[in-house]
């Protein structure tokens, strides 16, 4: 009998390549990877002790420090502390008002029941988890969230991607996706996408991927994270926006972001969620969502429906920074929400050599995008209006942009590694 094995060591394999972003985090940490913003959330905060204007963050509502928010939050933590309810909803952890809020998000969005996840990113991934089978077909958009994509690999069933906001090519996904099904006779086909895409901004093409059903029968679950609350007549989302949220078999949203919380929701037909309740296993066998948060989201989505003028001054910020940036030349790409994309040519080193000087020098905080992310020699700069921008904030804002584009372009950021920033 052979007793030699192959002495492999799993942690020795991470220690030598740490990925694409680790291996920057000895001269990155704290700085631009893992910064730490400081003080009460609003669009200055401070960075390493200096008052920043802040694109970073997505309250874009202004919800996070408003008072009527932060007085239920710490009420509701004073009642009942972060505790209650103990145990999972199925076993111990229900409450009236966890199903209130239940009732009240469905019916925001224009849907018969909703359930709530304690968080986005685990949430939908483990309904998908529960809808989908191994005879199941997913049809999904190429630039979906990687939420989406992580829930994908853990599918048994096939999935075929279509190009990004391609409608063409999502019909011709979707034959194929049909003709495996009539080949198994079993199961059926999913279509995903999202309201609005958070890195470019643009939104999904839901009405005419919807009218789709016309010629292939499928279901749609759209992922509206940064469309709920900032879209819409009444803030309902990218649905009501396009005029198809009847169409949206399975809609979406995170609290994290126009509602400045924590936790999620999806909503559709009655029998379907609950079917989704019974089965959804980050639910079942997880702590249900504690109840200061289930008030305070209460009290925010209370907001979203009473104060339409947050959105608007949300939107008002949004075209004063887009028109700006686009007089200036700036290309922002097809945004049609209120995510700002500045798009740019540059390396990796090149791009934190801008960003440290927009930091350092001008006193604004924003957030990069750069390879692997996106193409080498490409850089995005991610910008976030909120309602409680001003038009001063975003005046100095365009300045520091136009003036460190053209040192960007004259080769002054040109540096051999990226300027090391990390905390010592």
């Amino acid at each position: 009998m052979n007793n030699e094995y192959f002495m492999a060591d799993i942690f020795e394999r991470l220690i030598k390549n740490y990925g694409p972003i680790g291996q920057h985090r000895e001269r990155a940490h704290g700085y631009f990877a893992f910064p730490k913003l400081e003080g009460e959330v609003g669009s200055k905060m401070k960075f390493r002790g200096q008052e920043m204007i802040v694109w970073s963050l997505n309250n874009y509502l202004g919800l996070a420090n408003h008072p009527e928010v932060r007085k239920a939050d710490a009420d509701a933590s004073a009642q009942y502390g972060l505790a209650l309810p103990m145990g999972a909803r199925m076993m111990s952890g229900n409450s009236d008002l966890h199903e209130q809020l239940e009732r009240e998000l469905a019916e925001f969005v224009h849907k018969e029941d909703s359930i709530l996840m304690n968080y986005g990113y685990q949430g939908i991934m483990s309904a998908i988890d529960a809808i989908c089978g191994r005879h199941d077909v997913v049809v999904y958009d190429a630039e979906c969230h990687a939420c989406i994509i992580d829930a994908l690999r853990m599918i048994p069933g096939h999935r075929f991607v279509f190009k990004h906001n391609d409608v063409e090519d999502c019909e011709k996904q979707l034959l194929r996706a049909q003709a495996l099904v009539d080949k198994q006779q079993s199961g059926g086909v999913l279509v995903i996408t999202e309201g609005v895409f958070g890195m470019a901004g643009d939104q999904g093409r839901l009405k005419e991927i919807a009218a789709l059903k016309k010629k292939v029968p499928f279901r749609l679950l759209v992922d509206d994270a940064h469309g709920f609350g900032t879209l819409g007549k009444t803030g309902a989302g990218a649905g009501e926006e396009q005029g198809c949220q009847d169409e949206i078999d399975l809609y979406f949203s995170t609290f994290a972001k126009s509602m400045a919380s924590i936790g999620a929701f999806m909503a559709g037909p009655r029998t379907i969620i609950d079917y989704i309740r019974y089965n959804i296993r980050s639910q079942i066998f997880a702590k249900s969502l504690p109840m200061p948060y289930v008030v305070g989201n209460l009290k925010r989505l209370e907001l979203l429906r009473s104060k339409p003028e947050l959105k608007d001054n949300l939107w008002k910020n949004a075209l004063a920074l887009q028109n700006g940036l686009k007089e200036k030349g700036f290309d922002i790409g097809k945004t049609d929400s209120v995510v700002t994309p500045i798009y740019m040519k540059g390396g990796v080193e090149e791009a934190t050599a801008m960003v440290m000087d927009i930091r350092e020098n001008y006193k604004i905080f924003c957030s990069i995008v750069v390879y692997p992310v996106i193409p080498k020699g490409h850089i995005i700069y991610r910008l976030i209006p909120t309602a409680l921008h001003t038009q001063e904030e975003i005046d100095l804002t365009l300045k520091a942009f136009s003036e460190t584009k053209a040192k960007l372009d004259a080769g002054a950021y040109k540096v051999a590694e990226i300027p090391d920033m990390a905390n010592k």
